[in-house]
């Protein structure tokens, strides 16, 4: 959830879905002093990455609509949120994102991964699909870590 909101604070201060990719490193590090500059152009990466942003030339687009973030009064990211996410956390981001509690998405994956004895991984994209959760991108993720 706090790379949706970090990623959106930029574009909602500019009142824009399309930003130069050197506005929103300012806007994210000289602006709100909440990283470096490299870190600032690390978290474009990892935005993009989880399809959040595209590249567009010099610009970063925001592909979904930052107005309906709800970002916290005093909210201010942790350096975890430059850390890539695992496949299983992806696709238990997009379970609670999509409604599901978290208690509840856990104890579902953890009943599919005992019954039928595979990977927790692959039990949470079982989970998600059940459930009408579109986890493609990170059931592919969770795919090429089987083959690693």
């Amino acid at each position: 959830m706090s790379l949706d909101v970090t990623v959106a604070v930029p574009f909602r201060q500019h009142g824009t879905t399309r930003l130069g990719e050197g506005e929103f490193v300012v806007a994210l590090s000289l602006d709100r002093d909440w990283f470096s500059p490299d870190q600032a152009q690390r978290l474009i990466d990892l935005a993009a990455g989880r399809g959040l942003v595209e590249r567009d030339d010099d610009d970063v687009v925001a592909t979904f609509d930052p107005a309906d973030v709800q970002i916290p009064e005093e909210f201010e990211p942790d350096a975890s949120v430059l850390r890539e996410q695992s496949a299983f956390e992806q696709i238990l981001d997009a379970c609670v994102a999509a409604g599901l509690t978290k208690q509840d998405a856990v104890a579902g994956i953890n009943e599919r991964q005992s019954t039928l004895g595979v990977t927790a991984e692959a039990a949470a994209v079982l989970f998600a699909r059940e459930n009408g959760v579109d986890v493609d991108e990170a059931a592919t993720k969770a795919k090429h870590g089987l083959s690693e």
